[in-house]
């Protein structure tokens, strides 16, 4: 298993600079990840440095809590694809959804999922596995395999509890084989890595991917 071919290199703090966008793309064009995660505003710096490459472009829409407007999010998309990202993780709107407005969930669901698949790009959806209980989970993953997304993502990083084993074998069992997971938040070992990826996880999302790739312990929460 060559984990680096999995891993989102990732950097979503507030206070992300230029010179952190320069390390992480250094960095995954060094090790061969299969993107790099990085906040709205640097997409297009992000681009620069690892257009031409294998590395993706990935960035983050509504986030870290997900009750953005809809609309909101469709407009981030937009932007985000025209300065160049190639994949977008977007976090799913939980106060609805707590709230069962599902018809709102839906319709966030359809739009963005238009916009992606019309623009070739891939849409990964943050669930934030962490906080919602198992019947919860599945039914995001009931949810979400009528439409046309590529990821179920577990977490943001952001909230108390990340990635779990459990959650993503819950996923698995619950999302048609054409949907992958994306397990993020809390991913610091290469064994860790490896078991979530043992559990049905396609994608890593890390801040400590060159410790786990080395085999050491990283540090950082997401």
């Amino acid at each position: 298993m060559q984990l680096s071919k999995l891993i989102d290199h990732t950097t979503l703090k507030n206070v992300t600079t230029t010179g952190d966008i320069d390390k992480i793309c250094s960095e995954a064009l060094e090790y061969g990840f299969a993107a790099v995660c990085v906040p709205p505003y640097f997409v297009q710096d992000a681009k620069k440095l690892v257009g031409g490459s294998a590395v993706k472009v990935a960035t983050v829409i509504g986030f870290p809590f997900g009750y953005h407007h809809y609309k909101t999010k469709l407009e981030e998309a937009r932007l985000a694809i025209e300065e160049g990202a190639d994949e977008l993780d977007m976090v799913m709107n939980l106060a609805a959804f707590r709230s069962n407005d599902l018809a709102y969930v839906e319709t966030e669901a359809e739009q963005l999922s238009r916009l992606t698949a019309e623009s070739g790009k891939i849409l990964k959806v943050i669930i934030e596995s962490g906080i919602l209980t198992d019947d919860e989970i599945i039914r995001c993953c009931e949810l979400y395999k009528h439409f046309p997304v590529q990821f179920l993502k577990t977490s943001t990083g952001y909230a108390e509890r990340g990635a779990t084993v459990e959650a993503v074998r819950l996923m698995r069992e619950h999302l048609p084989s054409q949907i992958q997971i994306k397990a993020s938040g809390g991913i610091k070992t290469a064994e860790f890595a490896k078991q979530l990826v043992d559990a049905g996880a396609t994608r890593l999302g890390c801040s400590a991917s060159v410790a786990i790739v080395k085999g050491e312990t990283g540090s950082g929460s997401y």
